[in-house]
């Protein structure tokens, strides 16, 4: 038992020199870690503060309070690791190498990051928006460095990498979206009679954005036909509640005037044809 107890006591020893000795480093190393992660974490959440209340843009602001954030939190855990008597310069010649060769795989996410940060530093669109991207169209929820996020009519979320969003044809129409219909009728049929229908049966409905009310006229022609054209904004998140709507009451005036359609055989109709 005794070399067993003589070398407890060499660890004991050894554990109480090396806590005299590096004890006190060690512990005011964690508590600046500590410190330096909750200050880290305040400053970021005050600068988000800060720009909301400039009005800056949400997106923006949330960029910048996570830059702060990230930057504090490397500087702390540097002067953590100087504590400890690490030498950082070879961490960092090995991170450089890692990250130069790491690019080459993840060049993917890379694009995504760079193309977020386009986004975000030049603000084509922000949070509350409706966007037209790659054949997707969705009010903008959230921007982040890898994609942005959509919100469709169904509440569905359409998650877009940002890469597929710079370079292509965006469209911006706020917090709503147009709607863009055609309605054939026969070319004996008079169309200004069908003009004043169709705007007197939509005028009011719920969900015609106010400040931009709807254009009804004649826009083009066809083989024994007119075809009438009818434009008018809807909030995007109730587009095709909306739309069918207008088509009812559409329909309904027409047919209540007699008015003749044209099929698509090319042959009239009665949009309210007399019973037989």
């Amino acid at each position: 038992m005794e070399p067993q107890l003589q070398m407890v006591t060499n660890i004991i020893d050894v554990a109480s020199e090396f806590a005299l000795a590096y004890g006190l480093q060690v512990i005011g190393a964690l508590v600046i870690l500590l410190i330096g992660l909750k200050f880290a974490g305040f400053l970021g959440r005050r600068v988000v503060a800060l720009c909301e209340r400039r009005n800056i843009d949400i997106t923006l602001s949330r960029f910048a309070g996570n830059a702060v954030k990230i930057l504090l939190v490397v500087i702390v855990v540097i002067i953590t690791l100087s504590n400890f008597g690490i030498d950082i310069a070879p961490l960092v010649a090995l991170g450089g190498a890692a990250a130069f060769g790491i690019s080459f795989a993840v060049q993917g996410p890379l694009a995504n990051y760079g193309a977020g940060l386009v986004i975000i530093l030049t603000r084509p669109f922000t949070v509350g928006d409706t966007i037209l991207v790659q054949q997707v169209t969705g009010l903008v929820h959230e921007v982040t460095l890898a994609h942005t996020v959509l919100i469709g009519e169904d509440s569905e979320k359409i998650t877009i990498p940002n890469r597929k969003i710079v370079g292509e044809i965006l469209v911006n129409s706020d917090a709503h979206r147009i709607v863009e219909s055609q309605i054939v009728i026969a070319a004996d049929s008079d169309p200004e009679v069908a003009i004043t229908a169709i705007a007197q049966a939509i005028t009011g409905l719920t969900g015609l954005a106010a400040d931009a009310p709807p254009q009804i006229g004649i826009h083009d022609f066809s083989f024994g036909g007119i075809i009438l054209g009818l434009r008018y904004w809807v909030p995007t998140s109730r587009y095709y509640k909306t739309r069918y709507e207008v088509n009812s009451a559409a329909h309904k005036a027409l047919r209540e005037a007699g008015i003749k359609l044209l099929s698509a055989g090319g042959t009239t109709i009665l949009a309210n044809p007399t019973p037989s």
